[in-house]
């Protein structure tokens, strides 16, 4: 591949290495060049243009990205369509993505033209999930290499997709054992199970005795998986969990493990049934030790002594956030809107979204269009709480109020996110002072949105809003400060945007000063 600046008249038929602005009109990176974007260059004054051109065994980046990613993918895994030199890949169920990380060192060891990157060993991921990203560095990479890493590549990922499971949940009890205490533990249990895929479910509780849970393990032959919360922890083999088991006919495989919370954990097993005594941190939702050895188990993985002593690194999650159980994902793909309609509206001096615009307010005529497109909306209130809450109400919508809305569009856009349903792929964020938006405009975001990328809408080569964010981004937006909205973001992601086009500059207005609610008023009344 040849790079760098070359005249406009060796220019066509090569990639544009970067994006230029000729005249009002805006060529993206990437672009290959034809006639038309040569004469608007040259209309614009410009001499020359910096290109990457293929040679004969180059592969372009997204025909090299497609091959690295489809060969990487292997059972239970999807390599989406390449684009701007990145290519996906994707899990097809929930389960557990599984990795030969001596292989992907081998692949990005090939040239630094080409990259793999994925999740962790053994993480837990969604259907729909992306798991892995190929990407390939300049606009093109020689045929050969990319065969070679690809052939290196091969199978490198799978998935362990979870299975229904039957569990039987034992806890053992001792005079004074709280009920409040057995019941919430049973509900945490119960629904860390849910979340995997729980397809049959039996409690039992007997006392902290060996007697009294050899006797409960002798019923629990219908289970594929036995859990045994104990009323004390255990602290030995010969104490009554290991010791129970045991004489129950089961072996200890391993008691403790190298992963705080969740050292105390007992795997065992009875003829084929994994059996694992809880460690007391599995009373909290929290993650802790006893979710990596139930993932494993719920995906149909066998689970030894030997894989627990190996957990060991990147096992202290005592000091780091830990993340509540994932709820059980859905299928569904629903997009819905998260409308900002907290400000204080400070340069038009009044509440701008309860300004008259035809009869009702400028908030009523975002609401409308939502409504029209038939996308679920949370509206997101500050200022004016009340009379905000209310015209969401009218709707049907639910409003969550955003306490920090005075510090910024930040924290009005952190609180919309942070109430968006587990069902929803993507959020349409709007603005609540842009009345001229339409339903079409929604429909068409919509219907371009994933959680994988970013929808934007564009008129005469300029973008404006809303935008359409998928989950995947959710987690950067809820962490932005001060007084910036996704915007900001929209750079570091400009390989994962989609450009929607739309037919009306209504894309770029909002009513923010008295001027502007004049000329809307002029408009729309």
């Amino acid at each position: 591949m040849k790079f760098g600046p070359v005249p406009l008249d060796r220019a066509e038929g090569a990639y544009l290495a970067h994006t230029v602005h000729v005249g009002a009109r805006r060529i993206a990176k990437g672009k290959r060049l034809d006639a038309a974007d040569i004469a608007d260059a040259r209309a614009a004054g410009l001499a020359e243009l910096v290109v990457a051109a293929l040679e004969r065994n180059d592969l372009h980046e997204d025909a090299a990205a497609a091959l690295l990613a489809s060969a990487a993918a292997g059972s239970g895994l999807t390599a989406q369509p390449s684009a701007h030199g990145r290519a996906n890949i994707v899990a097809d169920a929930d389960g557990l993505l599984l990795v030969e990380s001596a292989a992907i060192d081998a692949v990005n060891a090939h040239d630094e033209a080409v990259t793999l990157g994925t999740l962790a060993p053994f993480a837990p991921v969604a259907k729909g999930e992306i798991v892995a990203t190929v990407k390939i560095i300049p606009f093109a990479a020689p045929k050969a290499l990319t065969l070679n890493a690809a052939s290196s590549a091969k199978g490198v990922l799978r998935l362990a997709p979870f299975g229904g499971r039957r569990v039987s949940f034992i806890q053992t009890t001792l005079p004074g054992t709280s009920a409040k205490l057995l019941a919430k533990t049973a509900e945490v249990t119960e629904a860390r199970c849910a979340a995997l895929g729980l397809s049959a479910w039996r409690e039992m509780r007997c006392a902290h005795t060996e007697e009294a849970l050899i006797a409960a393990l002798a019923e629990t032959a219908e289970a594929d998986i036995v859990l045994i919360s104990g009323a004390s922890a255990i602290s030995d083999r010969r104490d009554v969990i290991p010791a129970a088991i045991e004489q129950g006919g089961g072996t200890v495989l391993r008691l403790g493990m190298p992963v705080d919370p969740g050292n105390l954990l007992c795997l065992a097993r009875i003829g084929t049934r994994p059996v694992i005594g809880l460690p007391g941190c599995a009373r909290s939702p929290r993650r802790n030790g006893f979710d990596w050895v139930l993932e494993r188990l719920w995906a149909g993985l066998d689970v030894t002594g030997a894989d627990i002593a190996r957990m060991g690194a990147g096992g202290l999650l005592a000091d780091v956030p830990r993340p509540e159980p994932r709820p059980k994902p859905t299928a569904g793909s629903t997009v819905g809107a998260v409308v900002l309609a907290a400000g204080r509206s400070v340069r038009m001096g009044a509440n701008k979204l309860l300004a008259d615009l035809g009869g009702k307010p400028v908030l009523a005529h975002v609401l409308e269009a939502v409504k029209a497109a038939g996308l679920p909306a949370i509206v997101v209130t500050g200022n004016a709480e009340a009379e905000i809450a209310e015209i969401a109400d009218r709707f049907g919508f639910r409003s969550i109020h955003a306490a920090r809305y005075a510090e910024g569009l930040s924290q009005s856009l952190a609180a919309g996110i942070a109430g968006v349903p587990h069902d929803w792929s993507t959020a349409l964020v709007l603005l609540g002072d842009m009345p001229g938006v339409r339903a079409a405009h929604i429909e068409s975001l919509a219907a371009a949105a994933d959680a994988n990328r970013i929808a934007v809408p564009v008129h005469n080569d300029k973008r404006g809003n809303p935008v359409a964010w998928g989950r995947r981004y959710f987690a950067r937006l809820r962490g932005l400060e001060g007084d910036i909205g996704g915007k900001a973001l929209l750079a570091e992601f400009a390989d994962d945007i989609v450009e929607v086009p739309v037919e009306s500059d209504a894309i770029f207005m909002d009513v923010d000063t008295p001027e502007a609610l004049a000329a809307a008023r002029a408009r729309y009344s």
